[in-house]
């Protein structure tokens, strides 16, 4: 008899504070929706991509490429700048981490890797139109020494 009137007494109690407290601390019930990332700076350019055959090779950043990473090579964006990819053609997108240098062919942006190729719609064309979208700059102490062209808060000069 003691448990179930416990039980009841508990409920009475909490509930009422649950609606009580929660506003008095400015703690929403229901999660929100966050607002988009503005990006620091927006371009166009064509895109390629590069894959299995690459895997196991070190990228100019050091670290060893693996076709199914989000990651792309931009010929001067610093190590570590987040970038959404977008296929102008199907609107399509990814966000990739810049780890290695290229591309190499005249006309390309940047090469991403095989999955965000696949992704997005690249493979079967090979090479597509993309919209760049700068998210974040990586943070000064993270910077590489080819890198040291820039002021932390800056966008790179692109040369676009």
């Amino acid at each position: 008899m003691r448990r179930p009137l416990f039980v009841a007494w508990a409920a009475i109690r909490w509930v009422p504070l649950m609606f009580l407290i929660a506003p008095a601390m400015e703690a929403p019930l229901v999660a929100l929706k966050s607002e988009p990332v503005k990006p620091i700076k927006v371009w166009t350019g064509n895109a390629s991509w590069y894959g299995p055959e690459f895997n196991g090779k070190k990228t100019a950043n050091g670290e060893h490429f693996n076709s199914e990473s989000l990651t792309a090579a931009h010929p001067n964006l610093p190590f570590g700048s987040w970038v959404r990819v977008v296929n102008t053609r199907n609107g399509k997108f990814e966000v990739v981490r810049i780890n290695d240098r290229g591309p190499y062919q005249e006309g390309r942006e940047i090469d991403v890797s095989y999955r965000v190729a696949r992704k997005i719609g690249l493979i079967h064309s090979g090479v597509s139109q993309v919209r760049l979208e700068l998210m974040q700059l990586p943070p000064r102490h993270a910077r590489s020494d080819d890198s040291q062209n820039y002021t932390f808060g800056r966008v790179p000069d692109l040369d676009l």
